[in-house]
């Protein structure tokens, strides 16, 4: 059973960071692909970043340039570094691992890719 368990989410000011965590309990947590998607109120879940096995990363234009996604497999954690932070940038924000194996570009951003998905935590971001 594979759990995710995600962390940091807060209220903050527009302009401002936040560096959201996330712990997975698997021992193969190296083999994973891990991404972040949110889920903002009234909307659908979108893609926000991804970090291969291989560390190749993939990012939503909304994250490009703000957002770094970064993994420790020695802690099986990975993190979203949140900067300049906007108030559309206000969702539920939720960590997911896939066993994808060899990189495939595309599939990173699929929300079908993802095997396994954590709770959510909440990012609000005031004006």
């Amino acid at each position: 059973q594979v759990q995710l368990v995600e962390s940091g989410g807060r209220l903050v000011q527009a302009g401002l960071s936040l560096r959201l965590t996330c712990t997975c309990s698997a021992r193969v947590f190296s083999t994973f692909t891990m991404a972040w998607f949110r889920e903002a109120p009234g909307k659908g879940r979108e893609f926000v970043a991804a970090v291969h096995t291989n560390e190749t990363t993939s990012y939503a234009d909304s994250a490009k340039g703000r957002f770094t996604i970064s993994r420790e497999n020695f802690n099986n954690t990975v993190f979203l570094q949140m900067n300049s932070l906007k108030p559309e940038d206000t969702a539920d924000y939720y960590c997911a691992a896939s066993s994808m194996g060899r990189f495939r570009a595309a599939f990173m951003t699929q929300e079908t890719t993802y095997d396994y998905w954590g709770q959510g935590t909440q990012v609000t971001v005031s004006s």
